[in-house]
Formats: structure tokens, C-alpha cells, sequence
């Protein structure tokens, strides 16, 4: 027999309606007590105005970006990711993008690292996916495969040992660390094998399988990684790709790895979900990967399928001269709006305050951005977003009574 709720829990754990980090029109008391200084304005800060893709209604455009935690064991996620990743959900973020998650074990980074390639990942997944979804948040996972950048240590031993590589008593994979070409990032990690066309359609299937385990685990979005150096963009790259067959060579030969991946997922990832990608935008090298590509790219994918191309960059070669400044990357989401209408853009990079959400917003720069670091030192980023540009906002039921004020009153 199964406890019964009494009221109390009711209204704690139903958060979902209206949901944290939702825009509410403030109570008189609210404003009496100095939590809002009058009415929300009319229109919202487009920060704070929902977006609707496909079947999901997001509430906000500030959305946790992923980022890899290097917590796992054997690919699953342990309780640091169920409080991890909750913390967001509960303090407002519209959507919390679950960090790179290998779709085979050698698809992992580190030994550490997220994995979905076999059902039994889908449980603890699961038990995230679900208390998020109490407080209203939309959750997506990050597809991954490392390629050549695979069988390295946590970054958190950097610069413990001469390389980054993980050998084979640390949980590494040395003998099995493969990408388009047999070309190494560097002299810290190890040289790949050249895929065959086997490993590379075993490849793309493993992403198509991944899909499926997310759909199962109840993620609402899932978004495939084809930056930062890792497989997807190892193919599309000219630097890492040096193959003379079908998948290299021409843009239409590189590009050829992810499109084939888009559709096999586009297939069994559910038409009401949406699908999203990443990507280096530029490789910050001279004649590599521009942001000219990302927008062919980008054309190709609005009619795959794809909803939203998320813009980074760099990432796949160690010569790169990253200009890192406030939103740097900013421009190339940007011309992918602008000249592809048919996909939306989300931006990443040194995003830190509120003004700067607001401004590539409301400007119509990005249809999202996506936070990263800022949200590990100050996961309530999204309450904080709204107390500074005037928004007033619902907080979670457990901490209302931490409000921000806009006025010190004991009314």
C-alpha cells in the first residue's frame, strides 16, 4: 500500500505549475514586501518570454549548458548527478542540458564519463529526468563520441603527468581509441586508427541506439555533439579529416558522417521531440573549418530535421588562437539566424552576466544561450537573471522565503 500525501508534501512537491523561473505577474503582497517593484513589463525581456519547439514549451531561454563532470563509474550516473543537475531545475533554468554521454564505452572522454550505450544507464537517467520534470524544467542529454580525443584522464589531473592518456589499468582504452584519420590531436593523446566503413556505420548506429535510450529515460531534447574535437567534428574538419573516400575530402564528403547520423536518429527519436546540435563554428586555424561552414552546414540540417544548431568553437587543433572575450562566439549564431531562417541558434562562451543574456536576446543575436560556468558558481543564475532586469519570477515552494528584493521592507 503505497503512503498516502498529505497536503503539505502536495504543495512542496508539486512545483510544476507555474513552475521555478517561470514569469508571474506579482501579487500585491509580493510588491508590499518590496520581492517586485510593480507589474512585469509588457512585452517580457525576451530572456524570459517561453519558446516553442516541436512539443516542448521551454520557459525561459537561459539554459544550463553541458558540461562534463567526470563522475561516473562504468558510464552511470550517481547520485552527485541526480543533486547536480536538480539544482537547476529547482532554482529556474528553462533547460538543463545533461553533460556528454558516450553512446559506446570507447565514445567516453575518460574512463569517468557519462555513458548511454546500454539500457541499464536509462535507470539513473531516469530517476534525474523525472524530479526535474517536477519543477518544470525541460531536460536534454548531450550525445557524444570522443574519437581521438577518447581514453584521456579527468581534468581534474591535469598537469599530474607528462600526457593526458588513460592506459588500460586506469579504465583507459588505448587499443581501441579510433577517428577518420590516424592523426593525433597532440603529443598528449593517443594516435587513432583510421575507422573503416564498418566502425563508421557501427558509429553512427551507436548514436541512433543512444536516441532510443534517451527517449526511454523520458529526456525531452537530445542534442548531438559535433564539436570541441570530438568525432562528429573530427570528420567535418579538414584538418582531422584526410580521408579519400566518401566521408572526406570535399565539404559534402565530411559533412556526410553527421547527416547520416541526423537521419538515423531523426528517425527513431520521437517527431515531437526536438533535436538539436553543436558545433565548433570555426576551428580558429587557418584553413580549417570556418564559420562560412557552419552555415552550409546549417542549411543542410534545417531540412534533416535538426531545430536548433548550437554554436561554439575550437576545440580540434592544438594551433588554435581562440580571441576568448565576453560572448566571442556570439557572431557565428548570428549568421547562422540570419541566413538560415529555418533553424533556431543558441550561443555559449564567457556568458556570465545578466545584461549580456538580455542584450544577445533581445537583439535578436541568438534564440537562446546557453550558460556553463557561471551556472556552476551560481546555480540560481536564473533568479538572479530576473531580480536585475526586472522580472518578476516564481521561485521554487522551498525557497520562496529567499527571495530578492527590490527594496528592503518589512511590510
Amino acid at each position: 500500500m503505497s503512503p498516502t500525501i498529505t497536503k503539505s508534501q502536495e504543495y512542496y512537491q508539486d512545483q510544476a505549475n507555474p513552475s521555478p523561473g517561470t514569469a508571474i505577474e506579482p501579487s500585491a503582497s509580493a510588491i508590499a514586501q518590496g520581492f517586485a517593484q510593480g507589474p512585469n513589463s509588457s512585452p517580457l525581456p525576451k530572456a524570459f518570454q517561453p519558446l516553442t519547439i516541436r512539443g516542448s514549451t521551454i520557459k525561459n531561454r537561459i539554459w544550463v549548458s553541458p558540461m562534463c563532470m567526470y563522475s561516473s563509474e562504468d558510464g552511470f550516473a550517481t547520485d552527485f548527478h541526480h543533486a547536480h543537475y536538480s539544482q537547476f531545475a529547482m532554482r529556474g533554468a528553462g533547460l538543463v542540458m545533461v553533460e556528454a554521454s558516450g553512446v559506446l564505452p570507447e565514445g567516453r572522454i575518460t574512463p569517468n564519463c557519462l555513458g548511454i550505450w546500454k539500457d541499464e544507464h536509462t535507470v539513473n537517467l531516469s530517476r534525474i529526468v523525472n524530479h526535474a520534470h517536477k519543477y518544470g524544467a525541460i531536460m536534454g542529454i548531450q550525445l557524444a563520441h570522443s574519437g581521438r580525443k577518447g581514453s584521456t584522464i579527468p581534468l581534474h589531473l591535469y598537469g599530474t603527468r607528462n600526457t593526458l592518456y588513460a592506459t588500460e589499468s586506469e579504465g583507459g582504452w588505448p587499443d581501441n581509441v579510433y577517428g577518420p584519420s590516424p592523426i593525433a590531436y597532440d603529443d598528449q593523446h593517443y594516435t587513432p586508427r583510421e575507422m573503416t566503413i564498418a566502425d563508421i556505420n557501427a558509429a553512427q548506429q551507436a548514436f541512433a541506439d543512444a536516441a532510443m535510450r534517451a527517449d526511454q529515460a523520458g529526456f525531452d531534447v537530445i542534442e548531438l555533439h559535433g564539436a570541441h574535437g570530438y568525432l562528429i567534428f573530427e570528420f567535418l574538419s579538414p584538418l582531422s579529416n584526410h580521408r579519400t573516400d566518401e566521408y572526406g575530402g570535399s565539404f559534402d564528403n565530411r559533412v556526410r558522417f553527421l547527416i547520416e547520423i541526423i537521419r538515423k536518429v531523426r528517425h527513431v527519436w520521437p517527431q515531437e521531440k526536438p533535436l538539436f546540435v553543436r558545433v565548433s563554428a570555426t576551428d580558429w586555424v587557418e584553413g580549417g573549418w570556418t564559420g562560412e561552414d557552419t552555415v552550409a552546414l546549417a542549411k543542410i540540417m534545417s531540412v534533416e530535421g535538426v531545430d536548433l544548431i548550437d554554436c561554439s568553437t575550437a576545440g580540434n587543433d592544438p594551433r588554435q588562437n581562440i580571441p576568448a572575450a565576453p560572448g566571442f562566439q556570439v557572431p557565428f549564431a548570428t549568421a547562422v539566424k540570419k541566413q538560415v531562417p529555418g533553424i533556431l541558434t543558441g550561443t555559449v562562451g564567457v556568458i556570465t552576466k545578466p545584461s549580456q543574456v538580455n542584450e544577445i536576446t533581445e537583439e535578436g543575436k541568438a534564440d537562446v544561450v546557453f550558460v556553463a560556468r557561471e551556472f556552476l558558481r551560481n546555480p540560481s543564475f536564473v533568479l538572479s537573471a530576473a531580480h536585475e532586469l526586472g522580472v518578476y519570477v516564481k521561485w521554487a515552494n522551498q525557497y520562496e522565503r529567499g527571495q530578492l528584493k527590490t527594496k528592503h521592507s518589512f511590510a
